[in-house]
C-alpha cells in the first residue's frame, strides 16, 4: 500500500515556463533551459519550445526547481478551525512553494479512526488547494496507552503514524508501533521527548535560561528518547523517522545509526537552523516552540547534518495559533510558529546567501528529502513527471508582512524581518496554484 495524498479536482496546466535557470539537484539539472508542460505533465526541457496555445511564464533571472514537500504541518482541523484549515492551509503552502504537505493528528478530535481520517479526506478532496496527506496517530487519543487500528488507518488513507506533540513514552508499546508500521508500509514518525525531564521547561536550559529566570528543557530530555528509539527500530530491523531534531546529541545519535545501516531519517526545522535561545531575550511568544530553540553549538550541528545528509528533510512544523493565545506573556504562550510561508526566505536569508549552506542542499532537503522518507512521489523536473515546479526570485528583497498572510494565524518569528528569496510561482500536481 503506497501513502495517499488528496486534492481537489483541477485540470492539468498547459504553460511553458520560459527563460529560468533549472535547478534540480536529484536529477543533476542546472542549466538555463525552457520547462514545457501539457495537460499538468512535463513534455519538453530545452530552448526555444513551443508556445503554441500555453500560458507563458516568463522566468528570466529566476530559479525553477522541483517544488518543495513538507512533512511536518499542523492544520488545526478539526477543532481549531480558527486557528487554520484545510483550504487555508494548502492556500498558504501554496504561496510558500509546496506541492505536497503531511497534516499531523494532533487535533480536536485526535485522527485515531478511520472514520476520522475519511472525514478529512472529504474535506481534502473539496477544499485543498494541493496534494495533502494526513498522519494519524499511533496511540488512541495519543493517550500512550493502546494502539490504534493501524490496519483500518492505514486503509482508510494513512501516510503514516505519529503522536506527535507527545513521546509513546511506552517502550514496549513502541516496539509494537515499529512491527505494525511495517506490516502496514508506514513510516512511524516520532516526536522525542522524555516528559520528566523537559516538564515545565519553557525554553532551552543554559545560560540564557538561567539569566532569565525561565525553566529550563535540557538537551538530554530529546536526544535520550531519540537515543532509544533508534535502539528498538536497530533491535527490530524496522524505518522510523525522527520529528524536529533540535540538539547536537540527537544529531550524533542519527548520524552513528545511520552509519550503522538503520533505516532511520530525521528532520529540521527553519527555525532551528536559523535562531537560537538568544532569541529568547526578546520575550517575544512567538520564539517560542518545543523543541526549543538551542545552543549555538547546537545550531551548527544541525546545519552540518543537513549538509552531510545525515538528515535529509526541512519541516517547517507549521503550527498555527489564534492571535489572543500569542499575545500574552512569554512564559503563558503555546508552543509553536507558522513557517509554511515563510521557510524558503527564512533559509535563503539567513543560510544560503551567507554561503553557510548551498542552494542545491537547501532545495533537495526541501523536496526530494521529505518525499523520499515517507515513500511519496518525488518531485522532479523530468519528461513525463507530473509538473510539481517552484519559481524563485533570488534577488527580491521584502518585509514580512501578516497582510500578506494566507494562513489563519499569524504567529511567525518573522514578523516586521526583511528577507530575500521570494516564491514567484507554485506548481503542484500538475497545476498552477500559486503565482505573484
Amino acid at each position: 500500500m503506497a501513502a495517499m495524498l488528496f486534492v481537489k479536482e483541477g485540470a492539468g496546466e498547459n504553460l511553458v515556463v520560459r527563460g529560468a535557470r533549472v535547478l534540480d539537484p536529484a536529477q543533476g539539472i542546472d542549466a538555463t533551459i525552457d520547462v514545457r508542460v501539457d495537460n499538468g505533465v512535463i513534455t519538453a526541457l530545452g530552448t526555444d519550445l513551443d508556445t503554441n496555445s500555453h500560458r507563458v511564464v516568463d522566468a528570466d533571472g529566476l530559479v525553477v526547481a522541483p517544488a518543495f514537500v513538507d512533512p511536518h504541518v499542523h492544520l488545526r482541523t478539526p477543532g481549531r478551525e480558527d486557528e487554520e484549515t484545510i483550504a487555508s492551509g494548502t492556500a498558504a503552502a501554496a504561496a510558500g512553494g509546496y506541492c505536497a504537505i503531511l497534516a499531523m493528528p494532533n487535533t480536536d478530535p485526535v485522527v485515531d479512526s478511520a472514520a476520522s481520517l475519511r472525514s478529512l479526506v472529504d474535506t481534502a478532496r473539496r477544499d485543498a488547494e494541493i496534494p495533502v496527506g494526513f498522519l494519524a496517530a499511533i496511540t488512541k487519543q495519543q493517550g500512550g496507552a493502546e494502539l490504534t487500528e493501524m490496519g483500518e488507518l492505514a486503509d482508510a488513507g494513512a501516510a503514516g503514524f505519529s503522536d506527535d506533540g507527545l513521546p509513546v513514552t511506552s517502550p514496549g508499546l513502541m516496539r509494537r508501533a515499529l512491527q505494525y508500521g511495517s506490516v502496514m508500509r508506514r513510516r512511524i514518525a516520532l516526536h522525542c521527548e522524555e516528559p520528566t525531564l523537559s516538564r515545565g521547561g519553557q525554553m532551552h536550559e543554559g545560560a540564557v535560561s538561567a539569566e532569565l529566570g525561565f525553566t529550563g528543557y535540557p538537551s538530554v530530555a530529546e536526544s535520550v528518547m531519540v537515543e532509544r528509539d533508534l535502539a528498538l527500530a536497530a533491535y527490530e530491523g524496522q524505518p522510523l523517522h525522527l520529528l524536529h531534531l533540535s540538539a547536537w546529541e540527537s544529531v550524533q545519535a542519527l548520524r552513528r545509526a545511520r552509519q550503522a545501516g538503520i533505516e532511520a531519517t530525521g528532520e529540521v526545522t527553519p527555525h532551528h537552523l536559523c535562531l537560537t535561545d538568544e532569541a529568547v531575550r526578546s520575550l517575544d511568544p512567538n520564539v517560542k516552540m518545543n523543541p526549543p530553540l538551542r545552543s549555538e553549538s547546537d545550531r551548527a550541528a544541525l546545519i552540518e547534518a543537513l549538509k552531510d545528509g545525515t538528515v535529509t528533510c526541512i519541516a517547517t512544523d507549521h503550527a498555527p495559533h489564534a492571535r489572543h493565545e500569542k499575545d500574552v506573556p512569554f512564559e503563558a504562550a503555546p508552543f509553536g510558529v507558522t513557517g509554511l510561508e515563510t521557510a524558503f526566505a527564512a533559509l535563503y536569508t539567513h543560510l544560503v546567501e551567507p554561503g553557510i549552506v548551498p542552494l542545491a542542499t537547501v532545495l533537495e532537503r526541501m523536496s526530494t528529502g521529505p518525499a523520499r522518507a515517507y515513500g511519496l512521489d518525488e518531485p522532479r523536473i523530468a519528461v513525463g513527471a507530473a509538473a510539481s515546479l517552484v519559481v524563485l526570485d533570488l534577488q527580491a528583497s521584502y518585509r514580512i508582512d501578516e497582510q500578506a498572510f494566507r494562513s489563519r494565524s499569524v504567529n511567525s518569528w518573522l514578523l516586521g524581518a526583511t528577507v530575500k528569496g521570494r516564491v514567484r510561482a507554485t506548481v503542484a500536481a500538475g497545476r498552477l496554484v500559486y503565482a505573484a
